[in-house]
């Protein structure tokens, strides 16, 4: 299977995304979360391009080689613009109609893209759930164990967290990389392939707007404030969706999400992935593919 690293630009990017597989294929947009890249789907991508797919795998904004186009576009890693950015991508690429898989933030792009402009999206296959943030809700606490869960996007709401991200970032995300999935036991060769990602310029301004916007700590973009305004009312999703959560995501449990499993409005399926943590692409790409394909096969017609 032919791997291309590729570039397209949108409005305010230049994405760069790994592409693979028929070009007159069922398109697959499958989006990494953070902090890791699109190494996440190198076990899933050639089981889908074997299927006879069209496999594209982005980077997200902030990371890799994914550039802004200008540096007057704010920094933003808000939910509206990981939403925007996809559905641009696929305006890009010509994709009218595709497959979307994700999980963390690019579930959250995903579920977003789902959501809003539904006759683009085939099917869903998203990680944990419903990931559209509720920012008017963010300033309830929740159980005092998922706050220690969340210990990190309190950190980074401080300048003490922007410079230690900024100082210790292989180490910050590898701490992470474990903490989630406990029993991923990956090495240190793997871990680096993908912290050269986090060498983007924008990787901390990204990051740390994302933590602080979605606890109304930060003020978004203007030009995604109608977006942000959709997202409020927290919108069902359409689309056939699969939802595949970790039994041992250490982020992210089943508690978290499946209270929102309501949102959810067509065909949904929540399914359990024993001893896999936060990212189920490394995890268990066989899982992941065959959720994909399970549904792109169900919306054949």
């Amino acid at each position: 299977m032919a791997t291309n690293l590729r570039h397209i630009r949108t409005a305010t990017l230049e994405i760069a995304y790994e592409e693979s597989g028929a070009a007159n294929g069922a398109a697959v947009m499958l989006m990494h979360g953070w902090p890791y890249d699109v190494r996440d789907y190198d076990e899933v991508a050639p089981l889908l391009a074997a299927a006879g797919c069209r496999v594209i795998v982005p980077y997200l904004r902030g990371f890799g080689p994914t550039r802004f186009l200008s540096a007057a576009t704010p920094r933003s890693g808000q939910q509206a613009a990981l939403g925007n950015d996809l559905k641009d991508l696929m305006d890009a690429l010509g994709i009218g109609r595709a497959a979307l898989a994700g999980y963390d933030w690019g579930g959250r792009a995903a579920c977003i893209a789902a959501a809003l402009w539904p006759e683009r999206v085939r099917c869903l296959v998203t990680g944990n759930g419903y990931n559209i943030q509720d920012i008017r809700g963010a300033a309830n606490p929740a159980e005092p164990e998922q706050e220690l869960r969340y210990w990190y996007q309190f950190y980074f709401h401080s300048e003490r967290g922007r410079a230690g991200l900024t100082k210790n970032r292989r180490a910050f995300c590898k701490l992470l990389w474990r903490l989630w999935s406990p029993h991923w036991r990956f090495s240190d060769a793997v871990f680096e392939r993908t912290a050269a990602a986090f060498d983007n310029p924008d990787f901390v301004d990204v990051t740390i707007q994302s933590y602080r916007h979605r606890y109304g700590y930060a003020a978004g973009d203007p030009a995604l404030e109608d977006i942000e305004r959709q997202l409020a009312a927290q919108p069902g999703i359409t689309p056939p969706t699969i939802a595949l959560q970790g039994e041992a995501d250490g982020v992210q449990p089943a508690a978290a999400f499946s209270a929102q499993d309501r949102l959810f409005t067509g065909r949904f399926e929540r399914r359990t992935l024993a001893r896999v943590g936060h990212n189920p692409p490394r995890e268990a790409p066989r899982d992941v593919a065959a959720a994909i394909l399970e549904l792109i096969g169900a919306t054949s017609s």
